[in-house]
């Protein structure tokens, strides 16, 4: 499929990232992602992305970009996950999702992946979690935690959660990152439940140290209660 002006897809998006390039931003940005070659990020802000995925979403052409993977670009992706972080069809975006999942390599990609939706289906959303924890991918892992986070910490959440979480056991550094900043929200939103896993430090030594780090570093937890957990840092 062409757009109008007859060009292919793939062409039509990149123009249009690269009118958007801001190369400072390039820089800095890549900074903030090792595991990324910088030859692959183009340098467009957060903003634009999600302006320009609001535009793709209504034309004829954004069927085929979805499916065109693997992409190239960072921002490729990210246009990608901005798209389907809008779509409304959950069996679309179920089969969206698994077919992305396997090519995301970076935390900004898989962090930003959050659609709305999730929200209203969380039986289903919470099997998928489950099958997508034992991954041999360590960003659909991650996702995993990240879902679970962002959608099972208010009124879907189960005292169970917490130790699924805790049975991770991984040498990844994005994962357990992510296992941190789980219980570091989970002190803040589940306080009475998570305090009693922080209390018994059966956690690896990094996450329950990452975990009480990012709670205390967070200015909805109370200074009482930051001091009381650092009484349980694994030395």
């Amino acid at each position: 499929m062409e757009n109008k002006d007859d060009k292919k897809v793939n062409e039509f998006i990149l123009e249009r990232l690269y009118e958007m390039q801001d190369l400072k931003y390039r820089d800095f940005h890549s900074k903030l992602l090792p595991t990324v070659d910088k030859e692959k990020i183009i340098g467009v802000r957060s903003p634009d992305i999600k302006k320009f995925a609001k535009e793709i979403s209504s034309m004829d052409i954004c069927e085929e970009f979805i499916n065109e993977l693997p992409h190239k670009y960072l921002e490729e992706y990210s246009l990608h996950i901005h798209i389907l972080n809008k779509e409304k069809d959950i069996d679309k975006l179920m089969d969206k999702t698994e077919k992305l999942l396997p090519y995301i390599d970076n935390w900004a990609i898989c962090d930003s992946f959050s659609p709305k939706i999730f929200k209203k289906y969380p039986d289903l959303i919470y099997s998928k979690i489950l099958k997508w924890l034992e991954s041999d991918h360590s960003y659909t892992v991650r996702f995993a935690i990240v879902t679970l986070m962002s959608n099972y910490l208010d009124e879907n959440f189960d005292k169970g959660h917490l130790d699924l979480i805790a049975s991770i056991k991984s040498d990844e550094y994005y994962i357990n990152m992510a296992i941190a900043w789980y219980y570091s929200y989970a002190i803040i939103k589940q306080y009475e439940e998570t305090i009693a896993l922080i209390e018994s430090k059966t956690l690896d030594k990094f996450v329950q140290n990452k975990s009480i780090q990012k709670a205390v570093e967070s200015r909805r937890v109370e200074d009482s209660t930051k001091e009381y957990l650092k009484k349980f840092k694994i030395k």
